[in-house]
């Protein structure tokens, strides 16, 4: 089976093509490497330096023709949405309907899509969430995949295309951005290795639900081999707040170390925790590694680097 994935040099996607490559698929990546990385790219897989906004996009499928597409090409920092909505629906709307109406045409009979569990949600009325909770996302970019959504639901309907929704808790692990604006794993395993003090945004009693990218990969490995037009949570039913992850990787690294505290951001959550009997009932996928597991394992790859 031919698969493309976009975002394939990206942090979870990567991983997503190395098992797929593994397990004998035939694999094309398409990533504009404004935030994927070359490095990244797995040398079986077939590479297009292509955003997904561009023209070039349809004729790719008119050469590859795959028959499943795994969309993770995304803007996904949410404070960049709040300060720029606009580009972010052009990558995560208008983005997404080019591939869709490439797909349509040529012959693409499923897209699997990583969606967001916690920014579709909005502030939760129950915890842990499960897919039926009321959806009022936040911020833009929860806006942008909840649409994304909504999109993905019309052209099942009018044009035929299956599709599996997946909507993501928090994911952390090897090849994650340090850099940027989201992905508090990274960034605070970054600095704490380099001896400098993380920034805590709010009083850091904000939670989220923390997945490991290889039980993400899992996932999506088991809805590709089983398919279902669905939508399903991927996460792990419990909270955690940031000053906890402090916690855990200080621990890890330099427990002398502590965080200094800065104003809280807007569009960002409080609390933040997705259930997923949903997907383990229709799959048997459940969450494998502990939190503590893949902070060190996390710990462990950038400690390397």
């Amino acid at each position: 089976m031919k698969i493309l994935v976009t975002g394939g040099a990206g942090f979870i996607a990567s991983h997503l093509v190395d098992r797929l490559i593994l397990e004998g698929f035939e694999v094309v990546i398409v990533d504009n490497l404004s935030t994927g990385k070359k490095e990244h790219i797995h040398p079986k897989a077939k590479f297009y330096n292509v955003d997904i906004q561009s023209k070039r996009l349809e004729k790719i499928f008119q050469t590859e023709k795959p028959e499943v597409v795994s969309h993770h090409a995304a803007q996904i920092d949410v404070r960049r949405s709040v300060l720029d909505p606009a580009s972010d629906a052009k990558a995560n709307i208008l983005g997404l309907l080019n591939l869709l109406e490439c797909a349509v045409k040529n012959g693409t009979r499923r897209v699997l899509f990583a969606s967001s569990g916690g920014a579709v949600y909005g502030e939760q009325k129950v915890f842990p969430a499960d897919e039926n909770h009321p959806t009022a996302p936040l911020s833009p970019y929860g806006v942008s995949k909840l649409s994304s959504e909504h999109y993905l639901y019309y052209y099942h309907k009018v044009c035929g295309l299956e599709y599996t929704i997946l909507r993501y808790g928090n994911v952390y692990g090897p090849r994650q951005d340090p850099h940027g604006e989201a992905g508090v794993v990274a960034i605070f395993t970054q600095k704490l290795l380099k001896g400098e003090l993380p920034v805590i945004n709010g009083d850091g009693m904000q939670t989220r639900d923390y997945v490991f990218v290889e039980d993400v990969v899992e996932a999506n490995m088991t809805l590709l081999i089983n398919p279902v037009t669905d939508i399903f949570n991927v996460g792990t039913g419990k909270e955690t707040s940031v000053e906890g992850i402090f916690r855990f990787l200080s621990g890890l690294t330099d427990p002398t170390l502590h965080p200094t505290h800065g104003p809280a951001k807007k569009g960002e959550q409080l609390r933040s925790c997705i259930d997923w009997q949903k997907i383990y009932q229709a799959t048997k996928w459940e969450p494998r590694v502990s939190l503590h597991g893949g902070l060190a394992k996390t710990v462990a790859y950038f400690r390397q680097r």
